[in-house]
């Protein structure tokens, strides 16, 4: 496809977002944009939880990564379900019962101002950095099909980006959300569906045979049980996956904020379950046109490139299929990115405004004045931490971004971990420097693993002993005259 073709379907797909957009979000208030009123569906809100929690990065990165990882990556989808059931029977009432628009308010009832202030800076530096590698990846995409070949800089790539997600979540946040990615998740679905289909057909294969291919193929091993220190190990996968799931979403401001916006938590726990079931399968059928990508290139001839994560963008947009494979793409990957990247901003101006700045005996219209500027920093901050990721980017996106929540996210699951499951009340003053030692532990028993353990290498698990210290920190600081 041609850059100008490119620009031509992602401008028809903004507009159609625009349109939804202002159609649902018109007239929001404060609470229209923190928690939807709490009206939202809980149907609606199961099928936009997928657009959020499957991003641009899955989009592009895990059809490539089935080249180095097989179907690995489905042992950590299986522990994503199995977190989801967690969130759904152990936080959301707790949240509901709280009537809580942070989720880290929680911290404040149950340790203190402090311990609220360490979970909504921690989230703060998680989400910024995990929204950012995302859209780097959009950007990245977006220079290579339309930026680079008309020469203009990465910088107003990233300024482009930026704008057009601050634009659709400025007005209304959560209550037009809940629908543009109701709108992005059918996109993204469809979109892989039918990439499947075309090219399983340009290469002769009917279902059934293309399914065979899969089944038969090297790249579709799934279950890794035979060396404990590989990082494919199973119980390594599902362990990390469903650590990973319980504090990226439900310790995460950005994706509570959907399940927060249901009637009751009645209606939020039927979100949950139905969308973990749901996101289990569409990151099935990435691994399937993985395993159709490499097939291709396979009997074609045509050099994987040097990244796995451009193999897709660059088979879908290179003419080598008809052009709908292209527009279906470049749909799916706008969908899917562009939804965690506007959640992602609305749940940081939430929580800034909220958490970190306070509203607290502050009228309706001097919390709308400070959330509106909260919202314009947030972008700016944003687009600035894409551009030193497109200095710094060594490693596959993926990988960045469950590195990053290894040790940023894992203060936040020990936390709430520790206020959960004990009585115990704890030192506020001294929670900060618990949070901060914890993650240096974890570098520390990373880096030195192999060596200390006979081999033994971290992968996602990582998270698990990050909020293990964390909770042992805490006990350390604990009233023990309480």
């Amino acid at each position: 496809m041609s850059p100008l073709e490119v620009l031509v379907v992602i401008i028809a797909y903004f507009v159609v977002l625009f349109s939804v957009s202002y159609l649902f979000g018109r007239k929001a208030d404060n609470q229209g944009f923190f928690v939807g009123n709490r009206k939202s569906p809980w149907y609606i809100v199961a099928i936009a939880t997928i657009g959020a929690s499957i991003s641009g990065v899955t989009f592009v990165s895990v059809p490539g990564m089935v080249l180095t990882s097989g179907f690995g990556y489905l042992q950590m989808a299986l522990g994503f379900a199995v977190g989801y059931l967690v969130i759904a029977y152990l936080l959301i009432p707790l949240f509901y019962k709280m009537n809580l628009v942070s989720i880290y308010g929680y911290l404040d009832n149950r340790f203190g101002i402090l311990t609220h202030k360490t979970g909504a800076w921690f989230f703060f530096v998680s989400k910024m950095l995990g929204a950012a590698v995302r859209l780097f990846l959009v950007c990245l995409t977006l220079q290579l099909l339309v930026f680079g070949p008309l020469k203009i800089p990465f910088v107003f790539n990233v300024i482009f980006t930026v704008v057009l997600v601050w634009l659709y979540t400025f007005r209304s946040g959560v209550k037009s959300l809940i629908w543009t990615d109701t709108l992005k998740t059918c996109c993204l679905v469809v979109s892989v569906v039918l990439s499947i289909y075309y090219i399983a057909t340009d290469l002769g294969l009917s279902f059934a045979g293309m399914l065979d291919t899969v089944y038969d193929s090297p790249l579709s091993k799934t279950f890794y049980f035979d060396d404990i220190n590989d990082r494919q190990y199973f119980f390594k996968q599902f362990l990390g996956g469903l650590f990973t799931v319980i504090a990226m979403t439900g310790l995460d401001q950005d994706l509570m904020q959907r399940s927060l916006s249901c009637k009751n938590f009645k209606d939020s726990q039927k979100n949950l379950v139905i969308s973990s079931v749901m996101q289990v399968f569409v990151i099935l059928m990435f691994l399937m046109l993985g395993v159709l990508l490499y097939t291709y290139t396979e009997r074609t001839g045509i050099p994987n490139p040097s990244k796995t994560d451009e193999l897709f963008p660059m088979l879908a947009t290179g003419n080598y299929f008809p052009m709908i494979v292209g527009i279906l793409f470049i749909i799916g990957f706008i969908s899917s990115a562009y939804a965690a990247a506007g959640s992602a901003l609305t749940a940081l101006t939430t929580s800034f405004t909220v958490d970190i700045l306070g509203i607290k005996n502050k009228t309706e219209k001097q919390v709308e004045h400070i959330r509106k500027r909260v919202h314009i920093m947030m972008a700016i901050i944003l687009g600035i931490v894409i551009i030193i990721f497109n200095v710094l980017n060594n490693t596959s996106v993926i990988d960045a971004v469950y590195i990053l929540a290894s040790y940023t996210y894992g203060p936040i699951l020990g936390m709430f971990m520790f206020g959960i499951f004990t009585k115990k009340e704890v030192h506020d003053r001294y929670v900060p420097l618990v949070a901060l030692l914890s993650p240096v532990l974890c570098l520390i028993l990373d880096v030195n693993s192999e060596k200390w353990f006979g081999g033994y290498a971290f992968s996602y698990e990582l998270l698990l002993f990050n909020a293990l210290f964390t909770f042992v920190g805490l006990w350390i600081i604990r009233l023990k005259n309480r």
